[in-house]
């Protein structure tokens, strides 16, 4: 078993039956109590990722999406920015899902993503996503008014509904050479508040935090039982979620690394091979080449 694996393993959810997040800890480090040696580790797993990438972006026949799903201040810009730093910004695709425009409301829920699904060759970051629609749309339910859906069809399963659309359309992602890999990050409410009072306190951070984002910690709960039932039934082999634990940056950063790296690693990526009439077809530019007068 490769180092990324032994990293990611012990976090990836394949088949969500059994699933309960109070059994995952969000300070959970793995026994990686230096961050020395953790950034040491990110550091490899950050020129891996760099190699694939440059094999996947040759190759063009797979796409990935990453998902990155979780509360406010649990990190999810700054695993684009360190995770993905070594990435070649031509095979990077990042996009943010805020507040639905009119226009997209006046489509179905996943017509916005499926817009953004990354091309072949390339890697494809959702800052939230799709899954929005099974955590604040549930605990806001106020928010289905806004989505002009017909009346008849909110009914009690409504959220069984949606979680059978997700993974169908996961399973078409996947069976069209996407690969899907999703990441809810575990912070725990205590290090949340941290992390917005540290907001409150650089100036150069004030932008980050709203009011309503600490008015949305009253329905905390609410949430977790949300993110807990998301998990339990859209975690699938194809398209697993990884629970990782958020309250150490430098730990979170390592793990999803680690995971990218291992997932990439699966596709057995190899740069394209050169058949007979284009070596040959090279030999002669060679020639070429060598055959010109110096200037």
């Amino acid at each position: 078993m490769s180092w990324a694996s032994k990293l990611a393993k012990p976090y990836r959810i394949d088949h969500g039956k059994k699933f309960r997040l109070k059994d995952f800890d969000p300070g959970d480090t793995a026994g990686l109590h230096s961050k020395e040696h953790a950034e040491e580790l990110l550091a490899r797993g950050i020129a891996a990722l760099a190699e694939l990438q440059d094999k996947l972006y040759a190759q063009d026949r797979w796409g990935v999406l990453v998902i990155f799903q979780g509360m406010d201040a649990a990190g999810k810009d700054g695993l684009v920015k360190h995770v993905m730093s070594g990435v070649n910004p031509e095979g990077c695709q990042v996009y943010s899902f805020k507040t639905p425009s009119d226009e997209e409301l006046n489509h179905d829920y996943l017509w916005r993503s499926i817009q953004r699904i990354p091309e072949r060759g390339r890697i494809g970051i959702f800052n939230r996503s799709y899954y929005e629609e099974v955590l604040i749309v549930r605990v806001h339910k106020k928010i289905f008014a806004n989505e002009r859906i017909p009346a008849d069809l909110i009914t009690k399963d409504i959220w069984k509904d949606r979680y059978q659309d997700m993974n169908a359309f996961e399973r078409y992602l996947d069976r069209n050479g996407i690969l899907v890999r999703k990441f809810f990050l575990n912070l725990s409410k205590k290090e949340q508040k941290q992390r917005f009072l540290d907001r409150l306190d650089q100036p150069n951070k004030n932008w980050k935090l709203s009011s309503s984002d600490v008015s949305e910690r009253q329905y905390w709960n609410d949430y977790m039982t949300a993110y807990e039932e998301m998990i339990v039934n859209t975690a699938t082999k194809h398209a697993p979620w990884y629970v990782v634990p958020a309250d150490n940056k430098w730990f979170t950063r390592v793990v999803v690394a680690a995971a990218i790296v291992e997932a990439l690693e699966d596709l057995n990526l190899a740069y394209p091979k050169v058949d007979a009439a284009k070596r040959k077809e090279l030999k002669a530019a060679k020639a070429l080449l060598l055959g010109e007068k110096k200037p």
